[in-house]
């Protein structure tokens, strides 16, 4: 069974008498169950350092994860279990501000990851070490395993002129670090003063029910939403439904102009041929986000297999690329903004290059755009792993 690296922390406790008073960024998906009955992060960290856990910093969606979309801001509040103040960090600011940390000495972080390079409490985290770099604070950052695992890697990295708030570090979509491995990867350029509490028996697997999950934000309720994000988060840039308003995000796709849930499915496996998924042909209507309550025809994805080799990334471009090439311009790309980002489009700044628009509708996966920057990235990355360097980095 895998043990959290809060819950390594709890094993010796007494490393914390270095830290001084603290901050702790986290949200209700951090907790711990080492001790017995499940508890929040925040709950055991004030039983253990009493007094000196003055204050929590929430991420995007708000510390109980209630805001569904981008750029919904969160606002400041109390956490009512421990009495603490809860500071929004995706509200005015996504740094933490001088002020907030006059007092504190070391800011703990106990995030999950996603595995996906667009997802806002990887960048959390790198606003803080900036913060941390900036003021004289100490970093230390419980880490979570990779829910999709550690071994595999999938699409081009961030191109230096497609930089958001979801793309700071040149890494690829499917990154597969862990919470403590990306910290210590921003921290090659930030150079802040940052420990991490490993994981123990962390085997490079995707999350398993061994630890259940606790969804990171609305629209990640369970594993099998994981699963298939780091290529169903394309959809975002695009008016296809990814599933949001349904109880399926990011399991179903689809749109009022596909004329056909069956033919969508046959374009789709023509252009990913593989033998690990099955895509159900449906219809649904959404209960919010796009296309709120008009039908939609689609399909539900079934990953046949729990290896986590599954090329994701590229089943999220076919279904984009099927799409257009049954329904043509019917299918449109969103416009900025995306993630305080006004200029580029949405879906260049997701994919990370500025071609991804021409790429995907030609869609040729053997195409070195689809792995631009995974030798530098690999080369980087490898003096920061803490977990099974022999096997990482490979292509599904």
């Amino acid at each position: 069974m895998v043990i959290l690296g809060i819950e390594t922390f709890l094993q010796n406790a007494n490393i914390s008498k270095s830290w001084g008073t603290c901050a702790l960024v986290c949200n209700q998906s951090s907790w711990v169950r080492y001790t017995g009955p499940p508890l929040s992060t925040a709950k055991v960290l004030q039983e253990v350092l009493g007094p000196r856990l003055c204050l929590l910093f929430a991420p995007q969606h708000g510390y109980f994860c209630t805001e569904q979309d981008n750029m919904i801001e969160s606002g400041h509040g109390v956490h009512e279990e421990t009495g603490l103040p809860i500071f929004s960090l995706y509200s005015q600011t996504r740094k933490p501000p001088a002020e907030s940390l006059v007092g504190i000495d070391t800011i703990l972080i106990d995030l999950p990851v996603v595995g996906c390079r667009v997802y806002t409490f990887k960048y959390t985290l790198a606003e803080c070490l900036r913060a941390a770099k900036e003021s004289g604070k100490r970093v230390v950052v419980f880490d979570r395993p990779n829910p999709v695992g550690g071994q595999w890697i999938e699409g081009p990295c961030l191109a230096t002129n497609r930089h958001s708030f979801v793309g700071q570090f040149p890494i690829p979509m499917r990154h597969a670090l862990s919470m403590g491995e990306f910290a210590r990867f921003c921290n090659l350029s930030i150079q802040a003063n940052l420990d991490v509490i490993p994981l123990q028996n962390w085997d490079l697997q995707p999350f398993s029910v061994s630890h259940p999950w606790s969804w990171t934000s609305p629209n990640l309720p369970t594993v099998e939403s994981v699963q298939p994000y780091p290529g169903m988060v394309l959809f975002e840039g695009t008016n296809l439904s990814e599933g949001r308003g349904t109880t399926l995000p990011f399991q179903i796709a689809g749109a009022p102009y596909l004329p056909s849930a069956v033919a969508y499915a046959a374009r789709v496996r023509e252009l990913l041929p593989h033998k690990g998924y099955y895509l159900r042909p449906l219809s649904f209507i959404p209960t919010s986000n796009k296309w709120m309550g008009e039908v939609c025809n689609g399909v539900q994805i079934h990953l046949l297999t729990h290896e986590q080799a599954f090329p994701i990334f590229s089943l999220g471009l076919a279904l984009i690329k099927a799409a257009y090439d049954i329904a043509g311009e019917a299918m449109k790309w969103k416009e900025p903004p995306y993630e305080y980002e006004f200029i580029h489009s949405p879906m260049e700044l997701i994919v990370g290059q500025e071609r991804a628009r021409e790429e995907i509708l030609q869609l040729d996966l053997s195409r070195s755009f689809w792995t631009e920057g995974h030798s530098e990235y690999q080369e980087q990355a490898r003096k920061i792993l803490l977990y099974g360097t022999e096997k990482r980095f490979s292509l599904p």
